[in-house]
């Protein structure tokens, strides 16, 4: 696990801005930085390594392929890496390689078969960014479901300097990009919207104008002089899911769940690789369990786990995850954490993520992190259950709802779900105001778009930037949509048959990346700690779009298929109990004191105004109703992340 960053056409000093951008991001590679320039400094990549596989300095980067053609820094893993070199041995390819590491896999196959083709045969996590010095192209690249982050985009600075169309700014980390001399990006308005509906910012947006995520599956090409970016497609989940439910598989549930196991093992197998110490986060949950069951299987030693426990019993998984450790036989790490524990981590999550982010397991996720990294290098996750195998209670609520509601004529329901609720907002009737809203969907798949809403988009002033800034315009064209759509809103209604399969695969392009890999990736990178989710492992994730729904889900049990497979290893009647989830009481810690006035701070009228971004009155009357009457809505945790992200910038500068 490793930081890239770099750039092209820079303006300014680009040793000392490519060593700044890099020390930004120490972080995610303690353990070694290296720099590349082409001789006429046009093109500079830059690496902060955490070693992980090859130890030695055969595996530093950057790094030249053989030919000298290629240069490249790469963040991630390619965990087929060995069968690659086989390959390539087999096929003559290549006679020998220098050293042991996945990156010179990856080039080498990169100059064997070029960049798509080697990156459809690569499974693992990576961003990489790639110089081609004969073609004089620089290439970015994300993995398939996006586990790992990359921005990039141009300086506003250089343009307002005069200097065109501006320096191309690549990286893992947004703080790294923003520390450029040159770097005035501007806070993009337009996207405050759709941060304030979901707790985070959809890619391909960033907070900043001008810059912008890089999805998952995607190339981006830039060829000198390094001003018409070309995008392209190397694996579309969307594409997978249809082919899947296309092909579905014919085979029993037990043979499913059979095939399930085979290609988790294999996956887990090929992740457990390393040559520092592997652990894993072991929480009482499906699919962390199923993870460490089949790790303990394969492993001659104790495999090390680790979890947080918290002394309010209803927020307590510990106990349960110390049942299963012992069942299971791992070398098991709990350790308890206080409310203060929690608490302290709060004021450092505005730089942490680089821009907004409010997903409030942020927290324990974070803790668990910096627990772990004392004991091991590198922790498997269960991360992607919840989303390939139809875990979420909500999946189940909004295909029943729809299914009642759908038998009333859309032209009733529409003409009646305005006038409801406009007067459950005046009765200050919040869920029956949200009730109100699901009448109008027109499909499930707006349903469910309609209940993620909530209160977020009343609180976002109207005056907003009215368009794009027209000296980003070049770069903004490249993107699939316009300002503030995301894929929730652009996703095709029926394009798979079951409801619950077409809102997994919403939640797979964006809520899953966006929010859940982000969240877990900036947090153990935070201590340093490389995350790998077997979950998400191509074969995986296509065998999974494969299997019927009522493999998945029936008759109200979710993720039946991992049951399947885990209750060979634990007792059912262990994994029947109810699970608290990965959640803290936060709408209780913030009217203590402490908190309640930091709070009230981030909220204060005065500052809310000098900023003229939220609506102050709706602000105040969300925190009054939480205040004075209880009313808990996750958009207060949203307004306070934002105020946080802000007040680290101005720490910053």
């Amino acid at each position: 696990m490793c930081g890239i960053a770099g750039f092209c056409n820079f303006r300014g000093d680009w040793q000392k801005n490519i060593e700044r951008m890099c020390d930004k991001m120490r972080y995610r590679g303690p353990d070694a930085a290296g720099v590349w320039a082409s001789d006429d400094h046009r093109v500079v990549l830059g690496h902060r390594r955490l070693a992980v596989v090859d130890l030695t300095p055969t595996g530093a980067q950057p790094m030249l392929s053989r030919d000298g053609r290629y240069v490249i820094a790469y963040n991630g893993e390619i965990y087929n890496h060995a069968d690659i070199r086989k390959k390539m041995l087999a096929e003559n390819k290549a006679s020998s390689f220098r050293g042991t590491s996945d990156t010179e896999t990856l080039l080498e196959a990169i100059a064997a078969y070029g960049l798509a083709d080697a990156l459809k045969m690569a499974k693992g996590m990576f961003a990489i960014a790639l110089f081609d010095r004969q073609e004089h192209a620089l290439f970015l690249a994300r993995d398939r479901i996006g586990e790992k982050p990359l921005y990039y985009g141009i300086l506003k600075g250089d343009i307002n300097n005069g200097y065109g169309k501006g320096s191309f700014v690549f990286g893992s980390d947004l703080n790294s990009i923003a520390s450029l001399d040159g770097f005035t990006n501007s806070v993009n308005v337009d996207i405050l919207g759709d941060y304030m509906r979901y707790g985070y910012i959809p890619a391909p947006y960033s907070i900043y104008q001008g810059i912008w995520k890089l999805e998952p599956g995607k190339i981006l090409k830039l060829k000198s002089p390094f001003d018409k970016p070309e995008l392209s497609t190397y694996w579309s989940m969307m594409e997978r899911a249809v082919f899947g439910q296309k092909n579905l598989f014919r085979g029993s549930e037990t043979e499913a769940a059979e095939e399930l196991e085979r290609l988790l093992r294999k996956s887990i197998a090929g992740q457990m690789i390393a040559d520092v110490p592997v652990g894993a986060f072991l929480s009482a949950g499906i699919d962390s369990s199923t993870v460490v069951s089949l790790m303990q299987t394969q492993s001659a030693q104790k495999v090390r786990t680790f979890t947080v426990g918290m002394g309010e019993e209803a927020f307590n998984e510990a106990p349960l995850a110390k049942e299963i450790a012992a069942r299971l036989g791992t070398d098991h790490t709990e350790v308890y954490i206080s409310e203060e524990d929690a608490k302290g981590v709060i004021p450092s999550l505005g730089a942490m993520f680089g821009e907004p982010f409010a997903d409030s397991s942020q927290i324990p996720t974070y803790l668990v992190s910096k627990i772990t990294r004392e004991h091991v290098t590198v922790s498997l996750s269960g991360d992607g259950g919840d989303e390939l195998f139809c875990g979420y209670n909500t999946y189940y609520s909004i295909d029943r709802i729809w299914n009642k509601v759908k038998k009333l004529p859309y032209p009733l329901r529409c003409t009646a779900a305005g006038p409801l609720g406009v007067t459950a907002r005046l009765l200050g009737k919040a869920s029956l105001a949200t009730r109100a809203g699901l009448l109008g969907a027109r499909c499930a798949e707006d349903m469910y778009l309609r209940s993620e809403i909530g209160e977020g988009l009343r609180l976002v002033k109207k005056n907003k930037s009215g368009g794009k800034e027209p000296d980003l315009g070049l770069w903004d064209a490249i993107q699939a949509r316009e300002a503030g759509r995301t894929w929730m809103d652009d996703y095709p209604a029926g394009l798979l048959t079951e409801p619950q399969h077409n809102l997994m695969l919403m939640d797979l392009l964006m809520y899953h990346p966006d929010d859940i890999l982000n969240k877990v990736d900036r947090t153990a990178m935070a201590v340093s700690l490389e995350t790998r989710v077997p979950m998400l492992d191509r074969d995986v994730v296509e065998f999974a779009w494969t299997l019927p729904l009522s493999y998945k889900q029936s008759g109200g049990v979710s993720k039946k298929i991992l049951r399947d497979i885990l209750y060979r290893y634990v007792p059912r009647e262990w994994m029947e109990r109810p699970k608290t989830g990965f959640s803290i009481p936060l709408h209780r810690w913030l009217k203590q004191p402490g908190l309640r006035e930091w709070a009230e701070s981030l909220l204060a009228p005065s500052l809310l105004e000098s900023q003229g971004l939220f609506e102050t009155a709706a602000v105040r009357k969300l925190w009054d109703d939480y205040i004075m009457r209880n009313v808990w809505k996750p958009q207060i945790w949203y307004i306070l992340m934002f105020q946080e992200w802000i007040n680290a910038l101005k720490i910053k500068s």
